[in-house]
């Protein structure tokens, strides 16, 4: 055990108070081949970048550059390449090749060299889909463990974790109710029915504090899924300096990204559609007053996606076109909220309350205090303009490494966030509900608007006689 680096839980690595992208040195300047400024690392050729990932007898690398380095490399070599690259590194500057190992040198080296692939099975999983990514992990451990029994039993824990890891995120992907998209328009007909063709929010839960819980559990849930290399990959081009392939040949892998931002859309519908709904004036504005409330508990949670998809909601045409409903609602209450989720000045009101939700949860007592779940669009745009606003590569060739820290930074923090477990009790029905109650397209919110209350220009007249047509087959 002597020797051995402190294992820190994956979490401390992130804290954002913890994340310290100060990669220190003594001298400015150039050291193997790696560029200082400030104590800061600002660039370096890929070799040398990768050099500085290897653990020797002596020194191991810091955990902010590990992980700003695992996340942003990506963009350069596949992850199985750059394990290659390691383990082959490794094996010569230790000489694991050699018939007679040096045993005591090698129990130096083992404890860091575990750690490092420990973090990284921690920290991206999803990099260890791949066959070969193990093939390495395990012929490294092979070379090692005749000079200590523990490195196996290290190597099994190191597995099993993993192997927990991705069946819990691939389970987590299966579980989550397909979410049913856009549902029949037919439903609009149901206007000149009994309405009971359909449940309704207020029947599956009346308590908005209740309703917010649930949605915060919808958020979390999905969050835990999202590896942090997703923000990476989602901005993958062809690296100019290699013309031959893109970094990622096979399929983008951002499915869990992608499918979060689906669940974004969905909930800013069902909104709509529960508003448009209802056949009676007072029981429309009923809806919009609880959803107010909804969002208003949203907001004192920390759940701003959830908060800003059903203000979007509401904003939507179909919505604020119903005069007649939103004279009947008290509208002090969601004006407060639009301020909040304003975008003039780059969402400043938003950047704000992010920033007060974020230092609540550094100094949180309890995990209800530490929900941080920022509006994702807008993370994503963040992230999307960082990345666009510099290159990757300097003119030199070397890697911009200070671009990376940046993004490691916001990335960092996101995962310190996804990491909250939900202190809510659930409730599987209102889940349920939320993933598959059907909700209309535009052109049947539309349609239901107009059922509503009638259009009030030629051009909605026009437009409800088509929709009518079309989705109803009345003419």
């Amino acid at each position: 055990q002597e020797g051995m680096p402190q294992t820190l839980s994956s979490t401390s690595m992130f804290t954002p108070c913890g994340f310290s992208p100060h990669l220190h040195t003594s001298k400015e300047g150039e050291q193997g081949g790696l560029i200082f400024q400030d104590g800061n690392l600002t660039s370096a050729s890929l070799d040398a970048l990768i050099q500085h990932l290897i653990p020797t007898t002596d020194y191991y690398p810091e955990k902010a550059y590990i992980f700003t380095f695992l996340l942003s490399s990506r963009l350069f070599i596949e992850p199985h390449e750059l394990l290659s690259r390691v383990c082959h590194k490794c094996i010569e500057q230790q000489r694991l090749d050699d018939p007679v190992l040096d045993k005591a040198r090698i129990r130096k080296f083992g404890p860091k060299i575990l750690q490092l692939l420990t973090e990284w099975t921690e920290t991206f999983p999803y990099d260890f889909q791949e066959e070969r990514m193990i093939g390495h992990l395990k012929d490294m451990i092979h070379r090692i463990a005749p000079c200590d029994e523990a490195y196996w039993k290290k190597m099994n824990q190191l597995l099993q974790a993993l192997n927990q890891k991705l069946a819990t995120l691939s389970h987590g992907q299966e579980g989550i109710v397909k979410i049913s998209s856009a549902v029949s328009d037919k439903l609009v007909a149901f206007k000149t029915k009994p309405p009971s063709i359909q449940r309704e929010i207020l029947s599956v839960c009346s308590d908005p504090y209740t309703l917010a819980q649930q949605l915060t559990h919808v958020e979390l849930e999905r969050l835990s899924h999202i590896g942090p290399e997703e923000f990476v990959q989602a901005f993958v081009h062809k690296d100019p300096l290699d013309g031959t392939k893109t970094c990622f040949s096979e399929q983008k892998k951002t499915s869990n990204l992608e499918a979060y931002v689906k669940w974004f859309n969905r909930l800013c519908y069902l909104v709509a559609t529960e508003i448009c709904m209802p056949a009676k004036k007072k029981q429309r504005a009923q809806v919009i007053e609880f959803f107010i409330d909804v969002a208003r508990e949203c907001f004192n949670i920390g759940n701003f996606n959830s908060l800003m998809a059903i203000i979007s909601g509401m904003n939507m045409s179909p919505v604020s076109r119903l005069k007649k409903t939103w004279s009947k609602v008290k509208t002090a209450k969601f004006f407060i909220l639009e301020h909040q989720m304003d975008p003039t000045g780059n969402f400043y009101n938003y950047r704000t309350a992010l920033r007060g939700a974020a230092h609540r949860s550094l100094t949180a007592h309890s995990n209800r205090e530490k929900i941080v779940i920022p509006f994702f669009s807008l993370l994503i745009k963040d992230i999307y303009f960082l990345n666009e606003g510099c290159a990757n590569r300097l003119p030199n060739g070397h890697v911009n490494f200070e671009k990376f820290l940046e993004l490691a930074k916001q990335v960092g923090e996101f995962i310190t966030w996804k990491q909250v477990e939900c202190p809510f009790e659930q409730d599987p029905n209102i889940i349920h509900y939320l993933h598959t109650a059907p909700i209309f397209t535009e052109d049947g919110l539309y349609l239901a608007s107009y059922e509503s209350e009638s259009p009030e220009n030629q051009t909605e007249k026009d437009r409800w006689k088509s929709l009518r047509s079309t989705i109803l087959g009345k003419t």
